[in-house]
């Protein structure tokens, strides 16, 4: 997986945006590493233009929805299929001893 961005302050770059778009902070996705060619940033780095700390910061805002992330969020559809699929067997394997 993705480490966190070594930053000592949380201060706004490319590499962070990428970091919590991966978390699911976006809103449009799970937390999950997305494997790109081209890091986010790495286009207008490569040009000579990096971007500027305020179109990181606009960017991040258009980006990062409010609100709680994948990393907060519990996924229980496993929990679920797991005790449909249980309470399944367990109903086949009671009539099979029944009749």
């Amino acid at each position: 997986m993705n480490a966190a961005p070594q930053n000592t302050v949380r201060e706004l770059t490319a590499d962070r945006l990428r970091y919590e778009i991966d978390r699911g902070r976006g809103g449009d996705k799970v937390d999950a590493r997305d494997p790109a060619v081209a890091p986010l940033g790495t286009d207008d780095e490569a040009g000579g233009w990096p971007p500027t700390p305020a179109q990181i910061k606009q960017a991040y805002a258009n980006e990062i929805a409010p609100g709680p992330s994948s990393e907060n969020v519990r996924d229980s559809s496993v929990l679920i299929y797991m005790c449909a699929v249980g309470s399944l067997v367990t109903l086949v394997s009671l009539a099979v001893w029944l009749f």
